[in-house]
């Protein structure tokens, strides 16, 4: 009973000794600056070289990402926020574009291009917030990040409970535009539609929860549900039955729910994430469409790293780590066979050398499969993170 004592007591201390403060994204960085302009950024370069045993690969150098953030605020109560995106040095994205107004010390209005928010990496995803050259393939192809729509709502935190909210509705995913959009390859990815000249013929809801009341320790729990949108629905005569049965065909209902939590303890940092996505209406959707769009997704993965470089007094880190994955965009099918292609599982173990908090050199091997093939597909990634 004694040393079960002295094991508890230990814990205590041991969790209430932990001062570890967890990644902020540029967003929030901006957002709590007293300057009228602020400045910030961040970017990342690849070099990504697959490996076989029985065919050769060029290796891919990219510069993947050159981001631009500004903050301007206008008084003590109202702010607002762009992030301007060069992906592969030719395509040009607006990441994020909103309004914020602080109502009271636990409630602001946001509205604009917003980041939706589910799990960790869709709000927090500067490079050098995360191990490994790539996101995790979780975060692509079941919540797709970068994932933002259109939309408006509110945050804050709430103090005295550890909490953190978050509630916007939004528009929907894009699912048919003069064809169908969204399969079981990639989820819903195609169909983000970023703010670029979106529509929307339902709104749907978004909203997280993030609770930090144990030193060390972040939870967070995530929702989004809501309808695709449809081109179809668009000058529809409402008394058109057999249109509106032909409209109802094209889009799908989607209650997706997310879960995760880090933990980091001296210089041991571990992460997990879980996703589960409920699809309706797929059986007609793919009929309509000719698409293969699951009915139901899963996704998670679990990560463990340490901060070999934590017991001196440096700014500097050095990380190996290991991460886990495991997603189906076919996890059920509807009017579809399941394509087991589409269950896959990777494994990523890599280092980071953070030279300080806002450059990282990082170096990993990824090895990937499906359950429709014996074969795992190797790759090695080489990569540069900033964020400032």
């Amino acid at each position: 009973m004694k040393m079960k004592k002295k094991a508890l007591l230990a814990m205590v201390a041991l969790i209430a000794g932990m001062n570890w403060v967890f990644a902020q994204n540029t967003a929030d960085k901006l957002l709590g600056s007293d300057q009228k302009l602020t400045i910030g950024g961040y970017a990342q370069m690849d070099y990504n070289q697959k490996f076989s045993s029985d065919t050769r690969s060029n290796g891919n150098l990219d510069v993947h990402r050159m981001v631009l953030m500004f903050g301007y605020r206008f008084n003590e109560r109202t702010q607002f926020i762009t992030e301007i995106e060069y992906e592969h040095v030719k395509e040009v994205y607006i990441e994020q574009a909103f309004l914020q107004y602080k109502i009271n010390d636990w409630l602001n209005f946001r509205g604009g291009l917003l980041l939706v928010p589910m799990g960790i990496i869709n709000e927090i995803h500067e490079p050098t917030t995360f191990n490994g050259v790539e996101r995790p393939n979780v975060d692509s192809n079941i919540a797709p990040t970068t994932w933002r729509e259109m939309g408006a709502g509110f945050t804050g935190r709430l103090q005295d409970l550890n909490l953190k909210y978050q509630l916007y509705v939004v528009n929907g995913f894009k699912s048919y535009d003069g064809g169908g959009i969204i399969k079981g390859s990639n989820g819903f990815r195609s169909g983000r539609q970023k703010g670029a000249e979106s529509f929307m013929s339902s709104p749907n809801l978004t909203a997280k929860v993030d609770y930090y009341g144990v030193p060390g320790l972040k939870l967070g729990l995530s929702g989004y549900f809501g309808d695709t949108q449809s081109e179809l629905y668009d000058g529809l005569d409402k008394d058109d039955q057999t249109a509106e049965a032909k409209a109802d065909s094209s889009v799908v209902g989607i209650s997706m729910l997310g879960a995760d939590a880090s933990y980091s303890v001296k210089g041991l940092v571990m992460k997990g994430q879980l996703y589960y996505a409920s699809v309706s209406n797929t059986g007609q959707y793919n009929v309509f469409t000719g698409k293969d769009l699951g009915s139901a997704m899963l996704g998670y993965y679990v990560e463990a790293g340490y901060d070999l470089l934590s017991a001196k007094s440096s700014n500097q880190k050095l990380v190996p780590f290991v991460r886990y994955e495991k997603y189906n965009t076919h996890q059920k099918t509807d009017g579809v066979a399941k394509n087991l292609a589409y269950d896959r599982t990777d494994i990523t173990a890599g280092i980071g050398w953070w030279l300080t908090a806002g450059a990282v050199l990082k170096a990993d091997l990824q090895w990937m499969s499906n359950e429709a093939s014996a074969t795992k597909t190797k790759q090695l990634n080489l990569g540069i993170g900033i964020a400032f």
